[in-house]
């Protein structure tokens, strides 16, 4: 194995359980999220090289205690973001009852070019963004990187290593069941292991 680089999901969120809505971008971390945040460190390599995170505000704060129990600077990476389905705009005041039917119907639509709202977007534009992140930043990140971000994101890296694809109605309802259906709690830890040159397979190693 040439490298592993790891993959975390943010502790959970207000939104995770079930608060009002906010931009997506400033979504806090709850008390139980900062805590899974704490428990990560002892999970995570001991010299990592460099840590990257979503400029959302959940996956930084999740980031922080082990950034800084490593005493490695955080660097914001906006390609790992999560994938802004829904302009704020468009639900606020809804708590998460009130948002799945609006989710569900996009998901069911299954329009990759569908933007809901301005502030949204399209699932074609989220795919893509997973895309250049793999083929620009991945290669050059070194071994013991790790990457705090979302759920949804990494549900995709796992969807494009196994070579399907994100461009049909088709093409993203099935990655809505496969997504669902991944480990994925707040908190998990998964390994990009490079296995040969440019040669990826992603491996579970949440709590």
């Amino acid at each position: 194995m040439l490298r592993s680089i790891y993959l975390v999901r943010h502790g959970e969120s207000v939104s995770n359980a079930g608060g009002i809505t906010m931009p997506h971008a400033l979504i806090p971390l709850t008390e139980a999220g900062r805590k899974q945040a704490d428990a990560l460190s002892a999970l995570l390599p001991a010299q990592p090289p460099r840590i990257l995170a979503s400029p959302f505000i959940r996956a930084l704060d999740t980031a922080e205690p082990y950034a800084t129990r490593m005493q490695v600077r955080i660097e914001r990476e906006p390609l790992l973001q999560e994938f802004d389905m829904v302009d704020p705009v468009l639900i606020a005041g809804m708590d998460q009852a009130q948002r799945r039917p609006i989710a569900d119907a996009f998901w069911k639509e299954g329009d990759p070019a569908k933007q809901m709202g301005k502030q949204a977007e399209s699932f074609g534009q989220f795919a893509s963004r997973v895309s250049v992140f793999m083929a620009e930043r991945l290669p050059l990140l070194p071994d013991g990187t790790v990457c705090f971000g979302h759920g949804i994101w990494i549900g995709m890296v796992a969807w494009k290593l196994l070579g399907f694809g994100a461009d049909t109605c088709d093409d993203m309802r099935r990655f809505r069941r496969f997504q669902t259906g991944l480990p994925l709690p707040n908190g998990a830890i998964y390994a990009l292991e490079e296995l040969a040159p440019a040669q990826w397979v992603l491996r579970n190693r949440f709590v």
